[in-house]
């Protein structure tokens, strides 16, 4: 066991996730019936929210592109993660489904409940959002709330509001409050509704950055959480959730790129969130409106030219006592040319705790420096951080950002990166030599026509190289969605001290 990396780990973690941790295992709630208040509000949202990806298909469910029969409710052959899809209920909000169809599916559901205590759909994080589902289909099938299906949805609420996930912070919390916010406005269950609206705001404001972002750096997260604060505004508004809806629509407009697509920066993928686009117009229709602002705190940087747009990742790792959606990519960039991709991040196939989940996580699946091989911040676990890089920013403006940081022990990391009207160049620094490697991801569609120490010519542009002691060409493998993989080209820089590469699109 390494006990320096646990504690490098645990360190970080606030008080109440250890007693949590701790009463979370002596104690397990356990689902108790309930009846549901005599007054529901089935009439309450003011505007239709955004539909959900068609997952559902006669008998099948289709999660992280892959099909399979309905198999109960705690089937894990295809990971933990399909089966918790299954249990979120998002699929009864998809495009199509009728009336009936949703409700043969809280029908079977709640059939089983006394077969699903202490299984993973009892989870709070599942219950969280089946619940909110569940209201958002009966607020569309008004006539489908019968009884017995709000008396079920109620006891479940009730057992979320004993689970609050307090062992794990974070996202998690976040849409734990979203859920009790939700359910006891459609409840219209005033007790409830105090602790929620408590619980809420408290969140919000820990959890949004000052630049808007959500505090744990992920883009598909950013969006799936504004979705969400988004539903609670449409059930039930307030000043103050507009307020931050505002500020993370702003986020959410400057992280994107012209068409309107991401960076698949920390643990994103596409085909989870719903897209930027779909959710400023949900905004729009509740009447929130919100122009860019500029990215800050969340470590990003957007530096653009006529014919380039580049996101570059200056930033420590947030959320400290909850890293678990971060990764290792300190100093990380994409890069598109003409609004195609060119340089890009390798992504995520999968949460569960494979090879690959470390490598997706590592610093060498990432556009930046390793030094003899080593991660600059410890990935581990599937979802842990160890030691981390602390970046101290240098310079910083639209056309220059400058900054170091110490993920390497001794040897200090200095990267720059400086937009040109003719290129984009990229400069490293290592305080005292070292066996160093930059790593460069391109994009599936780009064709690497030859290269030398000097210069890597693609089908798209071409990379000067000034300082390399060796430049290799491999094959590697790249993931903007689950279970899939794309054939990439990875350049591998060998460098000692200094390197400068300046990208430009002439061959």
């Amino acid at each position: 066991m390494n006990f320096e990396r646990i504690w490098s780990t645990i360190k970080h973690l606030r008080g109440k996730q250890f007693l949590f941790q701790v009463l979370y295992r002596v104690h397990r709630p356990k689902y108790k019936d309930y009846t549901a208040p005599g007054i529901v509000s089935p009439n309450i949202l003011k505007s239709k929210p955004i539909a959900r990806d068609k997952c559902l298909y006669n008998q099948s469910f289709t999660f992280l592109n892959r099909l399979h029969p309905f198999p109960g409710w705690n089937f894990t052959d295809n990971g933990m993660l399909w089966a918790y899809n299954q249990n979120y209920f998002d699929w009864i909000n998809q495009e199509g489904i009728t009336a009936e169809e949703g409700c043969k599916w809280i029908d079977l559901f709640n059939s089983q409940l006394s077969t699903l205590n202490s299984t993973l759909s009892f989870d709070p994080y599942p219950i969280a959002l089946r619940s909110m589902n569940w209201i958002k289909f009966f607020c569309q099938f008004p006539e489908k709330a019968t009884k017995p299906r709000l008396d079920s949805l109620y006891s479940q609420v009730k057992l979320l509001e004993k689970k609050l996930e307090y062992h794990l912070l974070g996202n998690h919390l976040l849409e734990d409050a979203y859920a009790l916010y939700i359910a006891a406005s459609f409840f219209q269950d005033a007790k409830l509704l105090n602790k929620a609206t408590k619980l809420l705001l408290s969140q919000l404001e820990e959890q949004t950055l000052p630049d808007g972002a959500h505090y744990e750096q992920s883009p598909m997260y950013h969006c799936i959480l504004l979705d969400r604060l988004l539903d609670c505004i449409n059930i039930a508004p307030k000043d103050e959730l507009k307020a931050f809806a505002k500020k993370q629509i702003g986020w959410l407009k400057s992280i994107c790129y012209q068409d309107g697509a991401f960076p698949m920066f920390n643990d994103t993928a596409l085909g989870i969130a719903p897209v930027p686009n779909d959710i400023i117009d949900y905004a729009q229709r509740l009447g929130i409106e919100s122009d860019a602002t500029p990215l800050k705190e969340s470590g990003y940087r957007k530096m653009s030219n006529t014919i380039m747009e580049a996101f570059v990742d200056v930033g420590n790792i947030t959320a400290t006592y909850q890293p678990g959606h971060s990764h290792a990519d300190t100093f990380n960039f994409e890069l598109r040319i003409n609004g195609k991709p060119f340089i890009i991040d390798t992504g995520i196939s999968t949460y569960d705790k494979t090879e690959r989940r470390q490598y997706e996580r590592s610093t060498a699946a990432h556009n930046t420096v390793t030094i003899d091989n080593k991660d600059s911040s410890e990935v581990w676990g599937g979802f842990r951080v160890g030691s981390r890089a602390r970046v101290t920013l240098l310079n910083d403006t639209s056309e220059m950002v400058s900054a170091s940081h110490n993920g390497f022990g001794p040897i200090t990391h200095k990267r720059t990166f400086a937009m040109k009207d003719d290129g984009f160049d990229i400069a490293d620094e290592l305080s005292s030599s070292a066996n160093a490697i930059s790593y460069l991801h391109f994009a599936p569609e780009i064709e690497v026509l030859s290269y030398t120490n000097n210069c890597i010519v693609t089908s798209m542009g071409r990379i000067e190289i000034d300082g390399a002691d060796e430049v290799r060409i491999m094959d590697e493998t790249a993931s903007n969605t689950y279970n899939q993989f794309r054939d990439i080209k990875m350049a591998l820089i060998h460098f000692t001290k200094n390197l400068n590469c300046r990208i430009n699109c002439k061959q």
